[in-house]
């Protein structure tokens, strides 16, 4: 992929192709949950996400906020400027069919849901060790992330990458399209954030695993009590598993 202009000219191209339904040669679609079509091209090291048509309510949120691209491209800048990982945007524009684009940078390593899941399979020797060790740096990540103000919008397992680097692990936030930053941190947003990572059966996590996570995290939340925490924590996990019941999940 060639730089500035011409790289800008050719992710366009591939956007245009990409949102008539081709497949250019080396791109893959990406399921996810979310009503966006991406798409990677593993050579390239790039993410393609195409965001849907706004609805009434979002054209007038955009005009007070900004799309919904633009939103995600900013939160993410504001991220990796404070010296945490977010993906680097590459290139942005709108399409024919009235559609915005954003190219972004692949992000190194696995979802901490894949992590957990596959670790938990093997339950011995280093697994185990690599294990606890994702976990507790987790907590600390999370921890320090909510203390310096910032609260992602969305903040499951499957939003967070972690990657191992000898004996420590590097974290990058890929949903940060809903992010904002507030000190002090609100205790209902920072609720949500925690029952979201909660959102994972006992048979991925289980309960020592998940107060592994919330010790770590309380010792960076320094300017709320351990009352405080340990009650956040608690409701954090109670509803993660009242939601999963009724989704049929447990």
């Amino acid at each position: 992929m060639t730089g500035g202009l011409d790289r800008d000219e050719e992710l366009h191209g591939y956007a245009l192709r990409l949102t008539a339904g081709e497949l250019p040669s080396g791109w893959d679609i990406v399921n996810t949950s979310s009503a966006c079509l991406v798409a990677c091209n593993a050579s390239l090291q790039v993410y393609y996400k195409e965001f849907p048509l706004p609805s009434p309510v979002s054209r007038l949120t955009a005009l007070l906020r900004g799309s919904r691209a633009s939103r995600w491209r900013k939160h993410s800048d504001a991220l990796n400027y404070a010296g945490i990982e977010a993906p680097e945007s590459l290139a942005w524009g709108k399409l024919p069919n009235g559609r915005e684009y954003l190219f972004t940078r692949a992000a190194a390593g696995r979802d901490v849901a894949t992590w957990l899941r596959k670790t938990l399979r093997e339950r011995k020797g280093e697994a185990l060790t690599s294990r606890r060790q994702l976990l507790e740096a987790l907590g600390i990540f999370i921890g320090r992330l909510h203390a310096t103000g910032f609260l992602p919008g969305d903040l499951e397992a499957s939003d967070v990458l972690a990657e191992q680097l000898e004996d420590r692990f590097q974290f990058t936030l890929i949903n940060n399209e809903h992010s904002i930053k507030k000190l002090p941190p609100p205790g209902r947003m920072l609720l949500k954030n925690l029952m979201e990572l909660n959102l994972l059966p006992p048979s991925a996590l289980t309960r020592t695993d998940r107060m592994r996570f919330f010790v770590a995290w309380r010792r960076q939340m320094r300017g709320f009590s351990s009352v405080e925490t340990k009650v956040l924590a608690a409701e954090a996990y109670r509803w993660a598993m009242r939601l999963m019941y009724e989704r049929g999940q447990l």
